[in-house]
């Protein structure tokens, strides 16, 4: 179903792309001249700890494998695949694996290192989960080191037990570790890939942007990295100052389904995970019996090792000099709303479109029309139902708020590129992520011919010229000037087949809209409630 690269020569042997790390060798692949290591271990933790630097060995390691994804409560099943192919792997709990794509081994190199945070919220995903996330082309392309990480999620990675003894202090906190503790394997060993460690950037897209975020908060992290790329995700300004004390409270519902006590709370460390996610699962339904929500399982915030949402707690003052990218994409999660209708979006007409329009949005479509012109004057108007709100308005006053406070630039884009899919797809979440790994080619979905040729050259030389130097600028794109701090203008890069540099291009647009609702989550979608769970 999806197109792939033809086949590559593949070169491995006992002396072959070896290297020397601090714990021990490692062995990798040569692809078509590029270096490839699969399934590193930049770590080890027990349940529930914060990680710790793994046992040196004797010998070479084989790195051909990519490692273990994290475990989660249910069956990861693939999902909105024509529009975001997904690669399965198998799961454990001691997941901390690393890989890296690099065009050299040559310790003098000084090649500037793009380190990936998948997304999947803090509860799913994995490095390896979407074929976008490949790193090779982009390694090539940039000439850079490419890095991305497999760490704990949900349950393993942010149940609080802090009120079950000192040791757990950090519980809630142990999957972040993992990402700290991957930054320091790097600033520690990247060097013999030809990575630079004193430049570092870290990038993610939606819950890889919010880790992203979180390494800004985190003082462990401080040193470890030198720019920051956050796509649609993270940029909020929103907080919920009860979510400690939610995960706190949930946590004793885990323990009580296990018979445990403060006494012999140090089983649940042993404990089979098939057991233990039965008690989680189990614990799920009776806290919404309880008419409570279940955790969202992120990062608890313990204004110790990590000091959560800048719009609640302020950014810190370490943080400043780290300059940013930000952005989204057009159509984010509200493209779906295609998928209702009896055929193409594009083969409706304007009047058609406009009806549309008004069905949904009564008395405010006049002003919805004119200020979407206004705003994507290459777009149809019937791109308004599939126009995303839930993002953009947050990520604006985000975007302003970190150039008030920050020493360094902060860049603005939005993704608007259409893909020709289904007849014409508004940029989904997940769209961009090909074009800046330059793999479009590589994804049916993504593949536009010249267009999207045109488009991953502009965009991952973007990226890559920000990893190289801070700023994005590059031949292939106009200028691009980064947020004011000051005043209500906003400098936006729109990343379409006309790219172009605007100012407060939809700002009448979001003010058209409706405000959006509340956000409903759904924490199992395959419906089993886990009443049924004996244990």
């Amino acid at each position: 179903m999806y197109m792939h690269k033809l086949t590559q020569t593949v070169i491995t042997g006992h002396d072959k792309a070896v290297v020397q790390t601090k714990a021990g060798k490692v062995r990798g692949a040569i692809v078509e001249g590029r270096y490839i290591f699969r399934g590193i271990k930049y770590a080890d933790a027990e349940r529930f700890h914060l990680p710790h630097d793994v046992q040196p060995w004797e010998g070479v390691k084989e790195a051909l494998v990519y490692g273990y994804n994290s475990c989660q409560l249910t069956t990861g099943l693939a999902h909105d695949e024509p529009y975001v192919p997904h690669y399965l792997w198998p799961e454990n709990e001691h997941c901390q694996y690393l890989n890296i794509w690099t065009g050299t081994l040559d310790k003098n190199a000084k090649k500037p290192v793009m380190f990936w945070f998948h997304g999947g919220g803090w509860s799913g995903g994995s490095a390896v989960e979407l074929y976008a996330y490949d790193g090779e082309n982009l390694s090539e392309y940039g000439d850079v080191v490419v890095v991305n990480l497999n760490h704990r999620l949900g349950v393993l990675g942010y149940l609080d037990l802090s009120n079950y003894g000192e040791e757990y202090k950090y519980s809630g906190v142990a999957g972040l570790g993992d990402l700290v503790w991957a930054l320091k394997w790097v600033k520690e060993n990247i060097e013999a890939f030809g990575g630079d460690p004193d430049n570092v950037t870290i990038m993610g897209q939606s819950g890889g942007g919010d880790k992203v975020l979180s390494m800004l908060q985190t003082p462990a992290a401080d040193g470890l990295f030198h720019k920051a790329v956050m796509q649609s995700g993270g940029a909020r300004l929103n907080f919920d100052p009860k979510a400690g004390e939610n995960n706190r409270d949930f946590a004793d519902y885990v323990v009580r389904n296990l018979k445990l006590t403060k006494e012999t709370i140090k089983e649940i460390e042993t404990i089979d995970w098939y057991d233990f996610s039965a008690a989680v699962i189990k614990a799920i339904w009776q806290f919404r019996q309880d008419g409570k929500t279940p955790p969202m399982w992120s990062p608890v915030v313990d204004n110790d090792y990590y000091f959560g949402n800048p719009a609640n707690k302020g950014w810190r003052e370490e943080s400043l000099d780290i300059p940013m990218i930000i952005g989204c994409n057009l159509g984010e999660g509200a493209h779906k709303a295609a998928f209702d209708l009896p055929q193409s979006k594009n083969l409706y007409t304007d009047e058609e479109a406009e009806a549309m329009i008004r069905e949904k949005f009564g008395d405010r479509t006049e002003a919805l029309i004119e200020a979407f012109k206004k705003a994507y004057p290459d777009h149809r108007i019937i791109d308004i139902l599939f126009t995303d709100i839930g993002q953009r308005p947050g990520l604006i006053q985000f975007c302003k708020d970190r150039a008030r406070h920050a020493k360094a630039p902060v860049y603005e884009y939005l993704f608007a590129f259409e893909s020709d899919w289904e007849g014409g797809t508004t940029a989904w979440h997940n769209a961009e992520e090909p074009f800046m790994f330059h793999n479009a080619r590589y994804l049916e979905s993504a593949f536009v011919p010249e267009a999207s040729d045109k488009m991953e050259d502009a965009m991952t030389s973007a990226w890559v010229s920000f990893a190289k130097t801070g700023c994005p600028d590059n031949p292939l794109i106009p200028e691009w000037k980064p947020v004011e701090g000051e005043g209500d203008a906003s400098n936006t890069m729109i990343l379409d087949r006309n790219l172009r540099l605007v100012t407060d291009h939809d700002k009448e647009l979001m003010a058209a809209f409706p405000p959006p609702g509340p956000r409903v989550f759904s924490f199992n979608s395959i419906g089993f409630t886990g009443a049924d769970l004996e244990l």
